[in-house]
């Protein structure tokens, strides 16, 4: 009997080192410290009458991405005419004095690449992509859609009723019905407080606004020129000919708008929805303030990647959700810090828990330093990649220019972002991480769901 015991606790403690030993071998080497990184050089002037131009030579492949970058966009459409300035930029991709928008597309793949108009929250932009050899051929067609567009009359109604159907759409998915919601408390009724166009007002937009709308925002002093990857010294020349003929103007007045910290809880009814979405939020600092790097490490700590806190509490131990995410969004005028979650319905006042928990607990104590650390290299990694493409060095310089922020940004990020402290992140949680303060959107059957997040209104805590 003994020797039987023996073998079996032998067994055991066998079994028992192996496991461990195993575990050890599972845990992934420490990754070491990522590269400096170091931005292309730029080259900076202004072209024709007014035109500011910055070329950054940049990469391997023989391909060049321009943007021209008009300031507009959302924040800039006039009160009740919800979309003119997407209606506006579809409309220019319908052709120019010249050329049809079928010869543009057959020009554009001839070169290479291809020719859009988008329009986001602070600007319009004419994007093109083409062979380095095509770049002063893409540069000249990109200069005449931007420049020369015809706005056909004929094609507007077909566009709006596109727009029409986008927005119908829009109106079914929880997740936009969310931001929509959040939105409009934290900035009210302007563009960055609408997600969703207003039908109605997209609908009663007239060819002759959508011109006013052009002539006011399309002039050369009110625009940037962005260019990277491959491409000769000439291509200066090809830009000044370009643009050489774009008439001077008055830069339009961009509204001020100032984001609301207001604590409030809304729900929005989805009668037999399986899920809640969730949007949780409150206004915080911009690029330009000091403070935001360090709120961008706070914020991949908490709830902005995937080894972040949040992810790790209501994703993988409680199963709560699938792929939640917390953001900082950003604009020319504000920012916002905002978590987003769909979470199974019976789970919705235990997710509002945690989510909130993680906050006070960060807020209470600053993180080790290992798991900052970690937090930091996966920042590092992103950052890198982001910006190790033609269209990834555009948009930095992109945010450089409308937030005004230093030429050496991009090379001083690393350092600054690697020198971020436990102590600053637990201060930053602190300063602008309030629960008490939080925006908080529920979009979920609230059958289900009311009594649940009862003790989250304001005034029951």
């Amino acid at each position: 009997m003994r020797r039987s015991f023996t073998l079996f606790s032998l067994a055991i403690l066998f079994s028992s080192a192996m496991r461990l030993v195993a575990q050890q071998r599972e845990q992934p080497p420490e990754g070491a410290p990522p590269k400096p990184f170091h931005s292309p050089a730029r080259t900076t002037f202004t072209a024709g009458t007014g035109l500011p131009v910055t070329l950054a030579q940049f990469g391997l492949i023989p391909k060049v991405t321009i943007e021209l970058v008009v300031r507009g966009g959302e924040i800039t459409e006039p009160k009740g005419k919800d979309g003119l300035g997407t209606l506006m930029g579809e409309l220019m991709k319908e052709g120019t004095s010249s050329l049809t928008a079928e010869q543009i597309a057959q020009k554009a793949a001839l070169l290479g690449g291809s020719l859009s108009v988008d329009t986001d929250s602070d600007e319009i932009i004419v994007r093109g992509d083409a062979l380095s050899e095509s770049a002063a051929r893409m540069i000249e067609l990109l200069a005449d859609l931007a420049l020369h567009p015809k706005f056909p009359e004929s094609e507007l109604q077909r566009l709006k009723k596109d727009q029409l159907r986008n927005i119908a759409i829009a109106k079914t998915q929880p997740k936009v019905i969310a931001a929509q919601a959040f939105r409009k408390v934290v900035y009210g009724d302007n563009g960055y407080g609408r997600v969703i166009p207003d039908e109605a007002a997209l609908g009663s937009i007239t060819l002759d606004e959508i011109k006013a709308y052009y002539a006011r925002h399309f002039i050369p002093s009110n625009a940037h020129l962005y260019v990277t990857g491959l491409f000769s010294p000439d291509l200066r020349s090809a830009i000044e000919t370009a643009f050489s003929g774009w008439p001077k103007g008055d830069n339009p007045p961009v509204p001020e708008i100032k984001a609301q910290t207001k604590h409030t809880l809304e729900l929005v009814d989805r009668p037999g929805a399986p899920q809640s979405t969730l949007a949780i939020g409150t206004p915080v600092i911009g690029p330009e303030s000091g403070d935001y790097i360090p709120l961008e490490v706070t914020n991949s700590l908490l709830g902005g990647s995937f080894m972040s806190r949040i992810t790790s509490n209501i994703r993988e131990q409680k199963g709560y959700t699938y792929s939640p995410r917390s953001a900082l969004e950003t604009n020319a005028e504000n920012a916002v810090w905002v978590e987003h979650a769909d979470v199974t319905t019976k789970f919705t006042g235990e997710s509002l828990k945690e989510i909130f928990g993680e906050m006070n607990g960060l807020r209470r104590e600053g993180p080790p330093q290992k798991e900052l650390k970690g937090i930091q290299n996966g920042i590092a990694g992103v950052f890198i990649l982001r910006n190790s493409s033609r269209q990834g060095i555009i948009n930095i310089l992109k945010m450089i220019d409308l937030h005004h922020l230093p030429p050496d940004y991009i090379d001083s990020y690393l350092p600054k972002m690697f020198a971020v402290t436990p102590s600053q992140v637990q201060g930053i949680s602190e300063k602008y991480l309030d629960p008490a303060k939080m925006t908080v959107v529920v979009v979920g059957d609230k059958a289900q769901v009311e009594s649940q997040i009862a003790p989250y209104k304001p005034g029951t805590n």
